[in-house]
């Protein structure tokens, strides 16, 4: 069929086949193809953050890659850093600290700061800031957000 092509990625621990339309974005797929809706919408030029997905370990903006670029790729989304259990500790952060009001750039502000903390597991506030720079927040100010990964860091030198 002219006009489609079929992707095959891991999504979330699961192989995954289907068909896309070669203009399609990663963020449009994930979200609107299969469901997974912690993966937002929002600028689709990859400046807010709110489409962040990991492809192959490394936080990627979803609105930035074509659906197509998935294939053979290893891809979490917040959905399966949540069902692992990798990000909970900043997700009970979050929730401890009112660093999330809206939710919308929620998924993408801790998949951000789950791959900061990994790499640097101490960071200092403006490291943090620094960490989660290309994630913008409309409601909260970011002092709730620094202060629920400041929290993590805490934990992670105890």
């Amino acid at each position: 069929m002219e006009g489609i092509a079929i992707v095959n990625l891991i999504l979330n621990g699961r192989p995954v086949r289907r068909a896309v339309s070669p203009r399609e974005s990663a963020a449009e797929f994930i979200r609107q193809d299969l469901g997974l809706t912690g993966t937002h919408i929002g600028c689709e030029h990859g400046v807010c953050g709110a489409c962040t997905i990991v492809v192959d370990g490394a936080v990627s903006r979803g609105c930035l890659l074509f659906a197509i670029q998935l294939e053979g790729r290893v891809v979490e989304t917040i959905e399966g850093a949540t069902m692992s259990g990798r990000v909970a500790d900043l997700q009970a952060a979050f929730v401890a600290r009112n660093a999330l009001q809206c939710g919308f750039c929620t998924p993408g502000m801790i998949l951000t700061s789950a791959e900061a903390l990994a790499r640097c597991p101490d960071m200092s506030r403006p490291k943090i800031r620094e960490a989660i720079s290309g994630n913008l927040c409309r409601c909260t100010g970011y002092e709730a957000i620094v202060d629920a990964i400041e929290a993590c860091t805490e934990r992670a030198k105890s």
